[in-house]
């Protein structure tokens, strides 16, 4: 059962603009957004710590997979209803496990699992998974170029205006190669856990001065080595339904349609992976029946898109860095089982 106070968050267009900031630049000061938006900096902090404290917003500080020679693999578990909750529970205590959720009523679970990249250095997925003849099947697609999603979903993105946005936005600069160090991997678990962790207490988790944090957090953003990523539950827009869809399209339009999902408000995130459902999207609608015009009028209009499996999101239980936020929860039919948990999983 979530608090009142989870339970009682509304956004104003204040709150909206800040969420807006941080998609921006998850680290951005206080003081800059309140500049950009004409409010005080202690309100713009206090707004922020209202949201996080009632456990609806994280921003996280994340590792990029192939910059660290690591590979993504989306996996689903079909099983029996009664063994999911085991199941899901045994994948969320896998460190190489992230976006754990129960779809389909409970019948399929679908998480990400990172390994080793490359064949010869590839380690094997999924040998530590319960031993129980209740999974039913197990499938394994590896991420191949995410096509949406990677500035955010676009329906968090629209509190500030193009001049706004632009004025909070990092000053582009060239990178330098970097690779992480062993007091990187000491960061890291930290910014997994709140990404605008203050330079005091990332020195003290990494023996670094702050002002060597300040400078290191700078060289692996640059190096694209290290992104920051906003945690923010879509109940809070209005919008209550949310899926996975599995779609087969013929090699040669695989470029059209990831263009055009790319331009799709509904996609929280697409990639093209591997396997014969050969591009993956996580969409989030109003409701059941924005999904079905979605899938009829958008989707459907496709060329190249042979066939489509829509997954609705059950719950979700593990997402990308350390513990998850408390989710809202939407009313429900009797008997139609929890809400959809929202937050786009990759």
């Amino acid at each position: 059962m979530e608090s009142d106070e989870t339970e009682a968050v509304e956004l104003d267009a204040l709150d909206r603009q800040l969420l807006h900031a941080l998609q921006i630049d998850g680290r951005v000061p206080f003081s800059r957004v309140a500049e950009v938006v004409g409010a005080s900096d202690r309100t713009v902090a206090r707004r922020y710590h209202r949201l996080r404290s009632a456990g609806v917003l994280r921003v996280v500080g994340l590792p990029d997979a192939r910059k660290i020679g690591m590979a993504d693999w989306f996996v689903r578990i079909r099983c029996t209803p009664d063994a999911a909750p085991a199941v899901a529970a045994a994948l969320v205590e896998r460190e190489d496990t992230s976006w754990v959720g129960l779809a389909s009523g409970g019948t399929e679970i679908t998480c990400v699992v990172r390994a080793q990249a490359g064949p010869v250095r590839g380690s094997l997925l999924l040998p530590k998974l319960p031993r129980t003849s209740r999974i039913t099947a197990v499938t394994a697609q590896c991420l191949l170029r995410i096509v949406a999603g990677e500035s955010g979903w676009p329906g968090r993105l629209a509190g500030l205006d193009p001049e706004q946005a632009a004025a909070l936005a990092r000053p582009a600069g060239p990178g330098r190669a970097a690779r992480l160090t062993a007091a990187d991997r000491l960061l890291l678990p930290v910014l997994a856990r709140d990404g605008r962790a203050t330079a005091a207490e990332l020195a003290a988790a990494t023996g670094w001065s702050e002002s060597t944090v300040r400078r290191r957090l700078e060289e692996l953003r640059r190096s694209g080595l290290l992104y920051f990523d906003v945690d923010v539950d879509p109940l809070l827009y209005g919008f209550t339904c949310e899926a996975v869809l599995w779609l087969k399209v013929a090699p040669g339009e695989l470029n059209g349609v990831a263009a055009a999902l790319a331009g799709h408000p509904e996609v929280a995130f697409a990639a093209a992976v591997s396997g014969a459902a050969n591009m993956l999207a996580y969409v989030v609608c109003r409701d059941a029946d924005a999904l079905y015009d979605y899938l009829a009028t958008r989707i459907g209009a496709l060329p190249g898109v042979r066939e489509a499996e829509t997954v609705p999101a059950t719950r979700l239980v593990k997402r990308a860095g350390a513990t998850p936020p408390r989710r809202l929860s939407p009313p429900v039919p009797p008997g139609s089982g929890p809400g959809p948990s929202p937050g786009p999983p990759w």
